[in-house]
């Protein structure tokens, strides 16, 4: 194997397929990335089992071949070399040189029999997504997904096709993320894809310029298309919980008020909130204004926020944390809270229109 190519399209390949390598793995080939270099095209593949990333470039191919390298020393050799040429030759043993400028290394790799084999789908159905509207979508809702792997599907991202919708959800126990955009679709269908391999896929949407994403389904995988990177993930199997029916139906207090003044006495009252105490931070709602308070043993903090509220007055807890979260998200300049009492669950919504929807259980405080 001997090829030919630039520093930084090669450096860039390196950067976008290496988001699927794995060093939690006792299996030392999947620490690598696959080289092969085929009629004027480098293709490189790394793959963890679960995330598998393709991507070719543009190459000199003077002999073709393929080998397995260390993806992390063979990236920050070739993201340290000068932006020119860099030629790269597999001798005997499986070691390879690389050659730039005035440049030589010698790396030892792996034989490419044993690296996995990344495989195709039997395409039972696929759908076409604009770029920026999923990336945005996955920002909207893969925060929400728990981060304990033993909770089975809430690890993961629901993406749910109807006939005239594109909803995602995401939940962990202690809070929901539902987000909803208008969309024609062909078929209805529903996958499970977990938030830390679609958090993955977004960053390497944004370093490509496809106006739209192929997505390729089958029973058990999905491949994701745009420019040329193929990603080939595992799907999620098992029923998610039926969003729908944690939904509060009705409400007894409405409260309208500004994104940006909410998040930052929130950010605020947050720096007394303690981690042992659930970040507990409690807002005291009465007509036209909210009160927000935290305290510790380092001392005590009081916001006041002007709002506009229908129904009751109330008193209700949160995890600043959780509040911040979803804030942080949501780019409209004013959101309505939708609550009943101290300890059910707050909805945060939109003014207008339905596009997203936001489940915050409360902190029970003392005395509720």
């Amino acid at each position: 194997m001997k090829f030919t190519c630039n520093q930084q399209i090669l450096s860039r390949a390196i950067n976008t397929v290496s988001k699927a390598v794995t060093n939690r793995t006792t299996i030392p080939i999947l620490k690598g990335i696959l080289l092969k270099a085929e009629e004027n095209q480098l293709v490189l593949t790394a793959s963890d089992l679960d995330l598998s990333i393709e991507k070719k470039i543009d190459a000199y191919v003077a002999e073709k071949g393929e080998v397995v390298v260390l993806s992390r020393l063979f990236g920050e050799i070739i993201r340290k070399l000068p932006n020119e040429e860099i030629t790269i030759e597999l001798k005997e043993d499986n070691n390879i040189t690389i050659q730039c400028s005035s440049s030589q290394f010698n790396i030892v790799c792996f034989p490419p029999d044993e690296f996995p084999n990344i495989g195709e789908v039997e395409e039972q159905s696929k759908l076409m997504l604009n770029r920026e509207l999923f990336k945005e979508m996955i920002r909207k809702t893969a925060f929400a997904a728990s981060l304990d792997e033993s909770k089975g599907v809430i690890v993961g991202v629901l993406i749910e096709l109807e006939e005239n919708h594109l909803n995602m959800v995401a939940l962990d126990g202690f809070r929901m993320a539902v987000v909803r955009e208008e969309m024609k679709n062909e078929e209805e269908t529903k996958i499970i894809i977990t938030a830390k391999i679609l958090s993955e896929i977004s960053k390497i949407i944004s370093e490509v310029e496809d106006e739209d994403v192929g997505i390729i389904l089958d029973n058990k995988k999905a491949v994701v298309l745009l420019d040329e990177t193929r990603i080939v993930l595992r799907l999620l199997e098992g029923e998610f919980i039926k969003y729908r029916d944690i939904l509060p139906k009705e409400c007894k207090t409405i409260v309208t008020l500004n994104r940006g003044d909410f998040l930052e006495s929130i950010e605020r009252a947050s720096l007394f909130a303690k981690e042992g105490k659930n970040n507990l931070v409690k807002l005291s709602i009465s007509e036209n204004n909210m009160t927000i308070t935290s305290r510790s043993e380092e001392g005590n903090v009081k916001e006041e926020v002007i709002i506009s509220t229908e129904g009751e007055n109330l008193d209700i807890g949160f995890n600043s944390k959780y509040l911040l979260d979803v804030l942080k998200v949501i780019e409209d300049d004013n959101i309505r809270l939708e609550l009943n009492n101290g300890v059910s669950p707050c909805l945060v919504k939109p003014v207008e229109g339905g596009q997203f929807v936001y489940l915050i259980l409360p902190v029970r405080l003392s005395g509720n």
